[in-house]
């Protein structure tokens, strides 16, 4: 069997464009558009949905955000973690205490009365999850082909090949979003992008948004990525603003940019110019107090009233659900959109740097679930978190170090919640040889039970993409199980 390698994903879209344009023989922009446009096959949205990738940047402690609680399991945490056996608070262990409040109450229990309790800071998603509109995918990570911890550890990586540069920051989310370390262009949101652009006519450019900066994981063969603030469209300030005090400047250059060029790449420049102008209008009449969206939806945004402006997740989360208020004046019927907070590499000051990242993961993300349910669109929004890694069980005194796979949330009307998707992994450090250990790779790092590919299969599948276009996203699904297969199936069912 050959396996798909990561690089081999940014390779084959080259040689694809390449064969492409060799056929159309026209000016370059025209023919790769022609390039893309022949190789995504749409599907048609009858309706709308999207979906919202919330990335924590600097790989989040899964240990003490998923935390073990039933006592077996929670001594055993908290006595690796630096706390001693007495429940209380130690080292970089939460307190037993603590946690009750956050206690999670699936609808099945899981085996061998196993808890868990979120961070004592994550009520509402705590609040969220028990009322079935939240759902834990567990240790789930970037990986080529299943593997045991064994298969890891061996040297035949012909037949186990691993994800390359593991544990590296910026390589790791680069293949979290995109199958692909450093370097690579296209992501597996903008993949899916490409898909969904002719269900937006005249919204297409809105496919794909990110209220973060760029991210490759919003990239694709056709969909580009289309940035916008926390508080709108980027305005271009010279066609839009006096320059120095003068109207006539900022009128000139506007006529500038109107202007029909005989030079190739001065029109070209134009016109996107242009488009980004008209974009920027659409944009902001759209989301704007005078917008009928605005208008119709008073109060519809109040649950990000309360929270602190510092939180600036939730202000990007924010400008996502304005979007998705006024996605009827967008044209847009399918959207996937890219948000962040960075601040996890907590190799020292673990506990109090980690409270007010999830904090504010919890308040944004459980904020952004009540306005899309205010809006009357909950069961058509899937928001979902990533991050560049899990970290280390154990301490290395003040904070933890670099993981592999980690817990993530999927929150939404859509998903099927008050569960727990996966296997949760033993409590161990994974020093001996018995099964408990299968799942760690030294320090507690834990080898993924999940995929990112199965997660992101997941997700397309209930976006609307087909079951025989998911080996273009994402290469190595089907080095994987097919549906339903028991140890890796594609669809990890939590939609």
């Amino acid at each position: 069997m050959h396996f798909i390698q990561p690089q081999d994903h940014t390779r084959r879209a080259f040689l694809r464009r390449t064969a492409q344009l060799a056929f159309t023989g026209a000016a370059l922009p025209t023919a790769l558009n022609l390039a893309a446009i022949g190789e995504a096959a749409a599907f048609n949205a009858t309706g709308y949905k999207a979906l919202v990738c919330v990335f924590l940047y600097g790989g989040n402690d899964n240990w003490n955000t998923v935390v073990p609680y039933d006592n077996t399991n929670y001594d055993l945490y908290s006595t690796i973690r630096g706390g001693g056996a007495g429940r209380t608070a130690g080292g970089v262990a939460l307190g037993q205490a603590a946690l009750t409040n956050t206690l999670l109450a699936p609808t099945t229990p899981l085996a061998n009365g196993r808890q868990f309790a979120l961070h004592p800071e994550m009520v509402g998603l705590k609040n969220l999850f028990n009322a079935g509109q939240a759902a834990i995918q567990m240790n789930v990570g970037p990986l080529v082909v299943p593997l045991t911890r064994a298969q890891y550890e061996g040297s035949n990586r012909a037949l186990y090949p691993l994800p390359p540069k593991l544990f590296s920051h910026n390589d790791q989310q680069s293949i979290w979003q995109s199958s692909s370390p450093e370097g690579s262009t296209v992501g597996w949101g903008g993949n899916i992008g490409d898909l969904a652009l002719s269900s937006n006519t005249t919204g297409s450019l809105f496919t794909c948004v990110s209220v973060t900066g760029n991210a490759v994981f919003l990239s694709g063969d056709q969909a580009l990525s289309y940035q916008v603030s926390s508080s709108g469209a980027v305005k271009i300030d010279c066609v839009t603003n006096d320059v120095y005090g003068s109207a006539a400047i900022k009128n000139a250059m506007r006529d500038l940019v109107q202007q029909a060029r005989t030079e190739v790449l001065e029109n070209e420049y134009n016109r996107v110019t242009q488009r980004s102008i008209a974009a920027e209008t659409s944009i902001n009449g759209g989301i704007g107090p005078t917008s009928a969206a605005a208008s119709a939806n008073t109060g519809e945004f109040a649950p990000f009233a309360g929270i602190p402006g510092n939180n600036t997740l939730a202000g990007q989360l924010k400008m996502v659900a304005r979007l998705i208020a006024a996605r009827n004046s967008l044209s847009t019927k399918r959207q996937v959109f890219f948000v962040s907070l960075g601040g996890f590499d907590l190799h020292d000051n673990l506990t109090a740097g980690h409270v007010t990242n999830m904090k504010r993961v919890s308040e944004a993300m459980s904020a952004f679930y009540q306005t899309t349910f205010n809006l009357g669109v909950a069961s058509d929004v899937t928001a979902f978190t990533a991050s560049d890694f899990g970290r280390t069980l154990t301490s290395n005194g003040d904070g933890s170090d670099h993981g592999w796979g980690g817990d993530h949330f999927i929150v939404g009307g859509a998903v099927k919640g008050k569960a727990f998707y996966g296997k949760p992994a033993p409590v161990s450090v994974g020093n001996g040889t018995g099964a408990e250990d299968q799942w760690h790779v030294g320090q507690g790092r834990l080898l993924p039970s999940s995929s990112v590919d199965q997660y992101a299969a997941t997700l397309a599948t209930w976006f609307g993409v087909e079951a025989n276009e998911l080996a273009g996203i994402l290469p190595f699904l089907r080095n994987f199980g097919s549906p339903n297969a028991v140890d890796y199936p594609i669809n990890l069912g939590f939609l």
